[in-house]
């Protein structure tokens, strides 16, 4: 049996089950949809009084609605909360199971939390594009679309950056979910972990449209990498040699962070006491 084997059952079997609750993933879809109007309409009204004050913005008006679509449909996609089967999991005292078992529990958790984490984006993703991308053009309202990549390379560049994205976020919901085995209770880590990702994640506010002395650090911080880049480059905003700047930040924190993970989760189990009965 591969050695991968037990990871992949666990992804798998994590994604089944996620995937069959279609009734949240439609109304996540149609809360997802009213709030993105919203903030394009926000949008159309910023963008109408900088054209008469002549401002200069870092993002054109297409490319600013098209990043608020995608953020949108990624909502799923932003590490702001632990995983709550490992969290039920320190309180019940049932990860006494997943020591016991011939696996490496930070792969394991990481396994589990991928397949949780794609079961989440996918329907609420298309859903997404076929009413922001299509619907919207085919009533008139081609100005407030979700338009497409901005050429070739750019969808190319996208899916790479998309993908290391979700393993970014992955590796935050890890440290996540390893403060949770500190703390054995997760509601204060998500309370704290909440505001930060919403804001530096670039889903509140694309982060270009920050002071331009924040912009590099905002650029270079791993939640940047978890919206922002991928957004940014499907749009055209991000392009070039600057886009594979920021899809090697990606893969240099994800490492980072799984390595570090990796650590403080091994430190965690060798001082975790196992409750409940």
């Amino acid at each position: 049996m591969s050695a991968y084997s037990p990871y992949l059952a666990a992804f798998t079997s994590r994604f089944l089950l996620m995937m069959q609750y279609r009734s949240a993933a439609l109304a996540s879809f149609l809360t997802q949809c009213w709030f993105g109007l919203v903030r394009v309409m926000v949008l159309a009204a910023f963008y109408k009084g900088a054209a008469q004050s002549d401002s200069t913005l870092p993002l054109s008006f297409a490319q600013a609605v098209t990043y608020t679509w995608l953020a949108q449909g990624l909502l799923a996609l932003l590490p702001w909360a632990a995983d709550p089967d490992i969290a039920a999991a320190m309180r019940t005292g049932a990860v006494g199971h997943d020591r016991l078992r011939p696996v490496d529990t930070y792969n394991l958790w990481y396994a589990c939390t991928a397949g949780r984490m794609i079961a989440r984006i996918l329907p609420r993703l298309l859903l997404m594009v076929l009413a922001a991308g299509v619907v919207l053009p085919l009533i008139g309202k081609e100005e407030l679309a979700w338009a497409p990549p901005s050429g070739t390379a750019a969808a190319m560049l996208f899916a790479l950056s998309l993908t290391v994205a979700v393993a970014l976020s992955c590796a935050v919901v890890m440290l996540i979910n390893i403060t949770v085995v500190s703390t054995l209770n997760e509601r204060g880590v998500n309370t704290l972990v909440v505001p930060v990702v919403f804001i530096l994640s670039g889903a509140l506010l694309p982060l270009p449209f920050y002071p331009d002395m924040a912009r590099l650090a905002l650029f270079i911080q791993p939640l940047a990498g978890v919206l922002d880049i991928p957004s940014r480059i499907y749009s055209g905003a991000l392009t070039g040699p600057m886009a594979w700047i920021g899809i090697s930040l990606q893969v240099l924190w994800t490492f980072t962070l799984v390595v570090a993970g990796k650590k403080w989760l091994s430190y965690g189990m060798q001082r975790l006491e196992v409750q409940g009965g």
